[in-house]
């Protein structure tokens, strides 16, 4: 098998298992009323060490709060008095009680963890406020602070689709898209993606890309598939940016190009999409739109296999072979770099307004 031959393997053996991954906890836990239109960790997408574990990787103030930035596609904290907001939560305010769920869930020092975080999403859920309703959704397709139940998700986030919601339409799509819960339909998942990527959801925008690009549940279209993942890979999103990549190297939709494949796919990688991380690796390791690095590509498919995606471990002995004992233990703790770099943006990533 040539080397075309072998990458283009990886690329559609990787696109079926980062779609079918753990991109739900990537359409974040909304703060507010404004739409969710935020980058998801994709979708379907990426190894996610925070699927069972919602504990804090990512140091924030301890009097802090989060509000929607970059017109509600990312997630900023700001100061606030968080026994001010106690009280108003205790009150019944119900966004008051979605943030408190936010601190709980972000914020240490506080005493508070994931169980307190769902908690104060359900208070808020149960009265109607459909921005906890998609969070509490989110918990429980985690298993964040309860056992995982993905009926449960279903119903909130058909409470919070009524209003609305995009996050709601994203994480519908998504539950029908691999059968969470429901039984697999795509098609019914194409009608939640559209309406989810309408708004402006670059998660659901890469799904959507992904539904065309394999013509699931609507008719194969490579040229949509292009224009869905390029939209969501624009907004940031690793998945979209992963998928755009295969869309060069594969030639379809668009010119064949490895060097924009290497540039989209550094920029998935840079975010911890592991797929995208062994990608660049290979084509770092043959030099294939980009310099001939063995140094780093041993660093990005080490990087994944840390990350528990193992699929590039095949070309981890050759790599390791080309480096020198001082380069090797480098380039291994840099893959440990990256890796805990990863593990913070996703949390940061899962948790958009």
């Amino acid at each position: 098998m040539n080397r075309f031959s072998s990458l283009l393997s990886l690329i559609f053996t990787a696109a079926l298992t980062l779609l079918t991954g753990s991109t739900i906890t990537a359409q974040a836990l909304a703060h507010d009323g404004s739409p969710n239109t935020g980058k998801p960790n994709t979708v379907p997408n990426t190894v996610d060490d925070t699927k069972n574990d919602a504990s804090n990787h990512w140091d924030v103030h301890p009097s802090a709060c989060f509000f929607a930035a970059d017109h509600g596609k990312t997630l900023s904290e700001a100061p606030c008095d968080v026994r001010a907001l106690q009280v108003s939560a205790k009150q019944g305010q119900v966004h008051a009680q979605n943030q408190l769920g936010l601190v709980s869930a972000l914020v240490t020092g506080q005493g508070t963890d994931i169980r307190q975080a769902r908690s104060w999403f359900e208070k808020a859920a149960r009265r109607g406020y459909s921005p906890a309703q998609v969070n509490l959704a989110v918990t429980y397709i985690n298993g964040w602070g309860t056992q995982q139940n993905y009926g449960a998700a279903l119903n909130w986030l058909n409470a919070a689709a009524k209003q609305g919601h995009p996050s709601a339409y994203a994480n519908l799509g998504m539950l029908y898209m691999n059968g969470w819960g429901v039984r697999r339909d795509y098609a019914e998942a194409f009608k939640y993606l559209q309406l989810a990527a309408n708004a402006s959801d670059a998660g659901a925008q890469a799904n959507l890309g992904y539904l065309y690009d394999g013509g699931l549940g609507v008719g194969q279209d490579y040229s949509a598939a292009v224009k869905w993942y390029r939209l969501a890979a624009e907004n940031g999103n690793a998945l979209g940016q992963n998928n755009l990549a295969d869309l060069y190297l594969r030639g379809e939709g668009l010119r064949q190009s490895y060097e924009e494949a290497a540039r989209w796919f550094e920029k998935a990688a840079r975010q911890g999409n592991t797929g995208a991380r062994i990608k660049l690796g290979f084509l770092l390791m043959h030099g294939l739109g980009t310099g001939k690095d063995p140094f780093a590509a041993y660093s990005w498919i080490l990087a994944a296999s840390k990350a528990g995606d193992h699929r590039g471990d095949e070309y981890l002995p050759a790599l390791q072979a080309s480096l020198d004992q001082q380069k090797l233990a480098q380039a291994t703790q840099h893959a440990f770099s990256l890796q805990q770099q990863s593990a913070q943006a996703n949390v940061r990533t899962s948790l958009l307004p």
